[in-house]
């Protein structure tokens, strides 16, 4: 059976405690619930029995150290995720917390994306908005959903272009550097071609 092998006083918090397992890091735990459990190093314990001392002691904390971290900004399911697991919340305590986010509405990944797209879509094309939101955990239909039927990646591609060229020389040179910049945020080559073409006619006119 698995066993303690260190409880040790967490650095930034010190009402809390790592718990290591076996010689590894498992969870953290409030030192009242260590106390109160008679949890200590050399005891051997089924982590299921972990687990649950975890989740019907925290996850109260847990719930509020999610919404304090998300009133900051919105963020994705797997960010949240990610987050309690640095705070040391085993996947039980986890769960728990993202099924009470979602039914409150406060993680909602096509939400997310709804919004990641109206903002970033200004100065993103729809390739590097994908990447990102792809980064960020949110599954795949959701990104697409979100994409689909999107208007404004022509506008965006010249409001972009634009502000690259601001002060520069209408050469050969910058125009193949302004392509090359175009795509790297996220705009196909077509648009690229698109808002390029546009630019340069409109100065020799």
């Amino acid at each position: 059976m698995p066993e303690i092998t260190a409880i040790t006083p967490q650095a930034k918090d010190k009402e809390r405690c790592n718990v290591y397992v076996d010689g590894r890091f498992y969870c953290g735990l409030k030192l009242e619930t260590v106390l109160r459990c008679r949890l200590k190093a050399g005891e051997h314990i089924d982590l299921a029995r972990l687990d649950e001392i975890q989740l019907e002691n925290e996850k109260a904390q847990a719930l509020d150290k999610a919404m304090t971290h998300l009133s900051v900004t919105m963020k994705t399911e797997k960010q949240m995720r990610d987050f309690l697991q640095k705070k040391g919340y085993v996947d039980a305590v986890c769960d728990y917390v993202l099924e009470k986010l979602r039914g409150y509405g406060f993680v909602d990944d096509a939400e997310y994306c709804a919004q990641y797209v109206r903002t970033a879509g200004k100065n993103k094309g729809a390739r590097l908005i994908a990447a990102e939101l792809y980064r960020r955990g949110v599954p795949k239909e959701e990104i697409e959903g979100a994409l689909e039927g999107r208007e404004g990646e022509a506008d965006a591609a010249r409001e972009v272009l634009g502000k690259y060229m601001k002060n520069r020389e209408r050469t050969r040179e910058n125009r193949t550097k302004a392509y090359r910049h175009l795509l790297s945020k996220g705009f196909d080559y077509d648009t690229a071609k698109g808002a390029l073409s546009a630019l340069w006619e409109e100065e020799e006119e």
